[in-house]
C-alpha cells in the first residue's frame, strides 16, 4: 500500500477539529468536492459536517493510522488508528449528505494475501472509544478497511439515516458493532456489507473487563447480502441485555437473527426482543448457537462436546429471547436451528407468528457454524436443548423434510404449529 498523493487534507482539517475544540466546540464543514486525507482525531462538542458532495476519501497508507489502544475481536490490542477516531470524548458528532470513503481494497488485499505485513489490525472507518453522547447521521460510508461504526464502551450512541455498503466479498466490513456500549439507538439505516450487517459484542474471555452491551434498540433499518442481519456475539463475556430490533427488513443475509457463543466464554444474553421483521433470501431465519467454532480456541474439544459440562462462570447464558411477527420467504437452508447446551438449556424463549416458506431454487447451506450441523437444503426447524418456552403460530410452507425437530427439550410447547398446512401439535 502507498499514498496515492502527496497533498493531503489531514493537517488542514485536523487543525479545524483542534480549534472548534479549544474554543468550546463548534462545526468543522467539509465542503463538496474530494479531500484526501490520513487518520483524522475528533475532539468533544465539536461536529464534523460533510456538505452534499463532498468526499472525504482516506488513503491506504498504514503510516497515516498510528497506532492506538483499543479491543480487537473481543480483546485488548494495539490496532492501527480508525480513520475517524475519538477516545474518551463527549458530544462527539458525524453528520451531513456527504460520503466517507476508506480507501479499503488495498486493506482487503494485504489482509487476503499478505497479513504478516500489516503491524497491527487493519483500521475501523469510524471508532469511537470510551465516549458519552456520539451521533453519526446522514452519512454515506463506504469501502471501510475492516469494520465500518465501532462504538467500544460508549454511553449515548445515536446512529441514524446512515447508509454503509461495502463490497460483498470484503473481509470483516461489519456495518456497526456497538461493543460494551449501553444506550444505543441504530435507526433508519441501510447496511449492504460483506460480514455481519449489525453485531452487538461484549467482549471475550481474554479481556479482563466485563462490561456489558445494554439497553440497544434497532429499528426501522434494512439489511442487504450480510453474514448475518442482527447478530449478537460471539464476543459476549460481559453480557448483552435489554435489546429491541422492530420493523426491519433483511435481504440476502446468509442468516437473520443470529446469537452465537461457546463454552470458556461466559456472559448473559437476556431480554431480547424481535418484532416486525421481514425477510427474504435469507440462508436462515433464526441462529442460536452456543457451540460456534470460529476464533481462538473454537476448535478446543470442549467447544463441540454434546455432552453435559460443568456450570461456573466460563458457560454461556441465553434466556428470556422472543422473536414474533415475522416472515421469511425464499429461504435456503433450514428455517431456523435453536440450540442451548446440555447444561445449560436456552430458557424463557419464545417463536411466536412466524411464516416461513422456501426458495424453489434454494442453495445448500450451513445453517450453524458447529462441530456436527450438515449442510441443509429446504430444512424444518431444528431446536435442542430448549426448557420452558414457546413456539406457537408458526407456518413452515414447502420444507423437505420433518418441519420440526426437536432434541432434549421436554418442556417445550408447540402451539398451533403447522407445516405444509398439517398442524404438529394437534
Amino acid at each position: 500500500m502507498h499514498t496515492l498523493d502527496e497533498t493531503l487534507a489531514t493537517a488542514t482539517f485536523q487543525a479545524a477539529i483542534d480549534d472548534a475544540a479549544a474554543a468550546g466546540g463548534g462545526t468543522v464543514v467539509v465542503p463538496a468536492g474530494t479531500h484526501r486525507t490520513g487518520a483524522l482525531r475528533l475532539r468533544s462538542h465539536v461536529e464534523l459536517h460533510l456538505e452534499a458532495g463532498a468526499l472525504l476519501q482516506f488513503v491506504p497508507d498504514p503510516a497515516l493510522y498510528p497506532p492506538v489502544d483499543a479491543r480487537w475481536e473481543g480483546a485488548p490490542a494495539t490496532i492501527h488508528s480508525p480513520c475517524l477516531y475519538a477516545a474518551g470524548e463527549t458530544d462527539v458528532a458525524i453528520t451531513g449528505f456527504g460520503t466517507i470513503d476508506g480507501g479499503g481494497a488495498p486493506w482487503w488485499d494485504t489482509f487476503r494475501h499478505d497479513r504478516a505485513s500489516l503491524a497491527h489490525p487493519r483500521p475501523t472507518l469510524v471508532g469511537l472509544h470510551d465516549c458519552t453522547r456520539v451521533t453519526v447521521r446522514d452519512v454515506r460510508l463506504t469501502n471501510s478497511p475492516s469494520w465500518t461504526v465501532h462504538p467500544l464502551r460508549c454511553d449515548g450512541v445515536t446512529i441514524s439515516n446512515v447508509v454503509i455498503v461495502n463490497p460483498p466479498d470484503s473481509p470483516n466490513t461489519d456495518g456497526i458493532d456497538p461493543e460494551s456500549c449501553r444506550n444505543v439507538r441504530i435507526s433508519d439505516c441501510h447496511i449492504d456489507v460483506g460480514d455481519d450487517c449489525v453485531v452487538l459484542k461484549a467482549g471475550t474471555e481474554r479481556d479482563p473487563e466485563r462490561i456489558a452491551c445494554e439497553n440497544v434498540a434497532i429499528t426501522n433499518c434494512t439489511m442487504v447480502h450480510g453474514h448475518g442481519g442482527v447478530v449478537i456475539g460471539s464476543e459476549m463475556s460481559g453480557g448483552v441485555r435489554n435489546v429491541v430490533i422492530s420493523n426491519c427488513v433483511f435481504e440476502g443475509t446468509d442468516r437473520g437473527i443470529r446469537i452465537k457463543s461457546r463454552r470458556g466464554r461466559g456472559g448473559v444474553v437476556e431480554d431480547v426482543r424481535v418484532t416486525n421483521v421481514v425477510m427474504r433470501g435469507v440462508m436462515t431465519p433464526f441462529v442460536i448457537n452456543p457451540f460456534y467454532f470460529c476464533g481462538p480456541d473454537g476448535k478446543e474439544p470442549h467447544v463441540a462436546d454434546r455432552a453435559p459440562h460443568p456450570v461456573g462462570d466460563a458457560t454461556p447464558v441465553f434466556r428470556r429471547i422472543h422473536l414474533t411477527h415475522i416472515t421469511a420467504r425464499d429461504v435456503h437452508a433450514a428455517a431456523g436451528h435453536l440450540y442451548g447446551l446440555p447444561e445449560q438449556p436456552l430458557t424463557d424463549v419464545t417463536l411466536d407468528d412466524v411464516t416461513i416458506s422456501y426458495a424453489a431454487d434454494a442453495v445448500p447451506g450451513v445453517p450453524a457454524m458447529a462441530d456436527g450441523v450438515p449442510e441443509m437444503r429446504r430444512a424444518g426447524l431444528h431446536l435442542g436443548f430448549v426448557a420452558d418456552s414457546d413456539v406457537s403460530r408458526v407456518r413452515i410452507e414447502g420444507c423437505e423434510g420433518p418441519g420440526v425437530v426437536v432434541e432434549e427439550s421436554p418442556t417445550l410447547r408447540l402451539t398451533e404449529v403447522r407445516v405444509d398446512g398439517e398442524r404438529l401439535d394437534a
